[in-house]
């Protein structure tokens, strides 16, 4: 029997007192980053935001098996913040589509949340009515055609069902209560309503694709309001991939069971509040970089090494070397060596120490002036 097939099954209930504990355990962290980075300036906390929402929306869309070009969704989102990165790369539909998503689920935290808002949610994710290969429904709930939905994780031929969801022909009356929900004014910790929203909506699964993304968005959307910011600083998706094989295990345990859910509550906060200490990692190469820019205050660099320089600092895939300067840059391997080489004489880039075939390069360490710059 699943948790849908109860009685009044949506009337959840859980431990009050452990979970208020827990609330209380994850607001200290949360509030202690926000803390942190309101004695920040307005960069470090734009760059900030640039790098948690390019994380966001990368790792949740590997969650679901999806591996998106890194530099097509930092360009994508950027361009939104209105962040001068330099030369963008042409953005495909899908990756517009998912930044989108996020952007005005954090960006307009404020605003209700609408059976046509998730409509058009969908449809920015599905911009060519497919799902792969797969013709499906966009922006509307899944019809008779879809069959039984079954949720599943896994390579495809060995997928795993975790459960079944609600039939279609509930989905119109149970949307309607789940979207009166959300926008209710009940008094309700934000976080732990978060926590709520992400487990209803998933158990509904009113779509024929895209319901852990836009379950996600719907979570950012509630913490993003109980922060009032639609700076990130973040990212739980990125922590929820970390722990994809826990996460898809409790939402299964919880789909069998009945509508206590503290199993869910508790793993939910507990990821939130290992989202916001991994969040460390990320501020750290960003405090290096603006660490970087200040130690070389004054220093002129050309249009290309400034480029290349912001993409090492970003965390640069595999190694650089004088022909991937080139193919990046597009220029000539004379001009990229020039570039390369003027930065070693000032001691910005040295030699990597590694053999190889090709010289490669990286940025030389800055000197930290304190944890928080």
């Amino acid at each position: 029997m699943y948790i849908h097939e109860h009685k009044a099954w949506s009337n959840f209930t859980w431990d009050q007192e452990r979970v208020t504990r827990l609330l209380a355990d994850t607001r200290h962290f949360q509030g202690r980053l926000l803390g942190r980075m309101e004695t920040l300036g307005f960069s470090v906390r734009e760059e900030a935001t640039l790098q948690s929402m390019t994380l966001d929306v990368l790792k949740t869309s590997e969650i679901e098996g999806l591996v998106l070009d890194v530099e097509q969704v930092r360009s994508s989102i950027a361009r939104r913040l209105g962040i001068d990165i330099g030369i963008s790369p042409h953005v495909a539909r899908n990756v517009e589509g998912i930044v989108e998503v996020m952007m005005d689920a954090v960006g307009n935290y404020n605003a209700p949340l609408t059976s046509e808002r998730l409509f058009g949610w969908h449809a920015a994710l599905f911009p060519t009515g497919r799902s792969g290969m797969r013709p499906i429904t966009v922006g509307a709930w899944r019809g008779r055609s879809s069959g039984p939905m079954q949720v599943v994780s896994g390579p495809v031929g060995r997928e795993k069902v975790h459960f079944e969801a609600p039939d279609h022909g509930k989905l119109e009356a149970e949307m309607g209560r789940f979207i009166r929900w959300f926008n209710d004014s009940q008094e309700m910790d934000l976080i732990l309503k978060s926590s709520l929203a992400h487990f209803w909506f998933i158990t509904l699964h009113p779509f024929d694709d895209g319901n852990g993304r836009i379950a996600r968005a719907i979570s950012d959307l509630l913490v993003a309001k109980s922060e009032q910011s639609s700076q990130r600083f973040y990212s739980m998706s990125a922590q929820i991939q970390k722990e994809r094989n826990a996460y898809y295990q409790i939402l299964e345990k919880c789909q069998k069971g009945t509508p206590e859910i503290n199993l869910w509550i508790e793993w939910f906060l507990g990821c939130l509040r290992r989202a916001v200490e991994s969040s460390e990692e990320t501020l750290e190469a960003i405090l290096n970089k603006a660490r970087f820019w200040k130690h070389h205050n004054g220093k002129t660099f050309n249009k290309r090494q400034s480029r290349m320089i912001n993409r090492l600092l970003n965390g640069f895939e595999g190694k650089l070397t004088s022909s991937k300067w080139a193919k990046i840059q597009k220029c000539s391997q004379d001009t990229a060596l020039r570039d390369i080489n003027n930065l070693l004489k000032w001691k910005i880039l040295e030699k990597e120490h590694a053999g190889g075939r090709s010289t490669s390069y990286v940025i030389r360490p800055t000197e930290k002036e304190n944890p928080w710059y």
